[in-house]
């Protein structure tokens, strides 16, 4: 691992912080003026929206100018939106905003990895930054939920430092690597022809796909544990809630940290045990009515998420070096992730205003992540056999 990577380490880690240390000042002020319980789901939309919307030019942009540039620009975009909320402007709005910076960072983040380390190591790679994404997403939940608890404003300014400091660190990794630049002058029509053209490989609908599948379920759970943990465990503050949600955290980094172990890019369709692992310990969390059940449970679903997500990943970043560019993979990655995650947390939400129990729900969400992962797998070993 060279100095470059763990300057990008350093600088994700520090962004990720600050994108959930946000989220949880807004939720402890939902929580504090008895918001609409759909305001949450909102929220997380709002975010998700950008990189929905945005995913054609942020491909194309991570790889027609140098990543670091890019990530640099990213992270000002997040600190005005957090600037925004510090002026009280909608937070669906300003954090709107800060979902557009993410959307613009996340293909540079993951694209840049193969430009900075071998093939050999890009599991390993992305084993670091997954593990050091969620340990930063789970800190930033707790520490800015519990700073938020005392002053909005100290939380708020907290979070566009460290957005300001990300963007400082980015400037020490390399600008001259080469880009892949673009063959159409339309970014939406080259962004169909990438979508077609990756989909001709047999493991893209795979690693596409269950990724999706991932992250929309993440997504799900993590707001439903905001309805569940007041129901069943009795925790009524932010804090408390994202104290709790740290263990899927820990959970996800033991995941990523035992993958490059168990998992190579040879044998990544292996993966499918973990999902089959991580939906059952989803419903099984939907039986648990005592803390440290819940705790073992949700560091349980956490370490199957880690070793099915990474493989992905390095899977796909693989698959974009030898193929459309790894700019573009990502941010065909993030287009269906988050188009996922968007139709997920409109079913919840929907859901919810038709008095759903937050229990049934974890039991559903469970349940339907292990039928699909079924479907996913049963393709991918019809579609080998195929191309045979």
């Amino acid at each position: 691992m060279t100095k470059s990577f763990f300057a990008l380490l350093i600088a994700q880690f520090l962004s990720a912080f600050a994108d959930n240390a946000m989220l949880f000042v807004i939720i402890t002020s939902v929580i504090q003026t008895s918001a609409p319980a759909w305001y949450v789901s909102a929220l997380q939309s709002v975010f998700l929206v950008a990189f929905f919307v945005f995913a054609p030019w942020t491909g194309y942009i991570s790889d027609k100018f140098a990543k670091s540039h890019v990530l640099f620009a990213a992270n000002m975009v997040k600190a005005l939106g957090g600037i925004l909320l510090l002026c009280n402007s909608e937070p669906l709005i300003a954090y709107g905003i800060v979902g557009i910076g993410a959307a613009l960072y996340s293909p540079a983040k993951y694209g840049i990895l193969p430009e900075l380390v071998n093939r050999d190591t890009l599991v390993k790679a992305n084993s670091w930054i997954e593990g050091s994404t969620i340990l930063a997403i789970l800190l930033g939940m707790v520490i800015g939920a519990k700073v938020a608890d005392r002053s909005t404003s100290t939380a708020l300014g907290g979070a566009i430092g460290l957005f300001l400091i990300s963007a400082l660190i980015t400037c020490y990794l390399p600008t001259w690597l080469p880009v892949k630049p673009t063959e159409n002058k339309s970014a939406l029509l080259d962004f169909y022809k990438q979508i077609t053209h990756f989909f001709t490989l047999p493991i893209a609908y795979f690693v596409i796909l269950g990724g999706a599948l991932f992250w929309g379920t993440a997504a799900t759970l993590r707001v439903i544990l905001v309805a569940w943990a007041p129901l069943v465990l009795k925790l009524n503050t932010a804090s408390d809630i994202a104290q709790l949600t740290l263990f899927l955290a820990v959970g996800i980094i033991i995941g990523s940290g035992l993958v490059s172990r168990l998992i190579s890019l040879k044998n990544v369709s292996f993966v499918s045990f973990a999902a089959y692992g991580m939906a059952l310990s989803i419903i099984a969390l939907s039986f648990a009515d005592k803390m440290i059940d819940a705790q073992l449970i949700l560091l349980l679903i956490g370490v199957m998420g880690g070793v099915f997500i990474v493989p992905i990943n390095a899977e796909l970043q693989s698959l974009g070096v030898d193929s459309i560019g790894t700019g573009h993979a990502v941010a065909i990655q993030g287009f269906f992730h988050n188009i996922a995650m968007l139709c997920a947390l409109a079913i919840y939400g929907y859901a919810t205003t038709q008095s759903l129990n937050p229990v049934e729900a974890i039991w559903y969400l469970g349940s339907l992540f292990f039928i699909v992962i079924f479907v996913l797998s049963y393709s991918l070993s019809f579609i080998k056999k195929s191309h045979l």
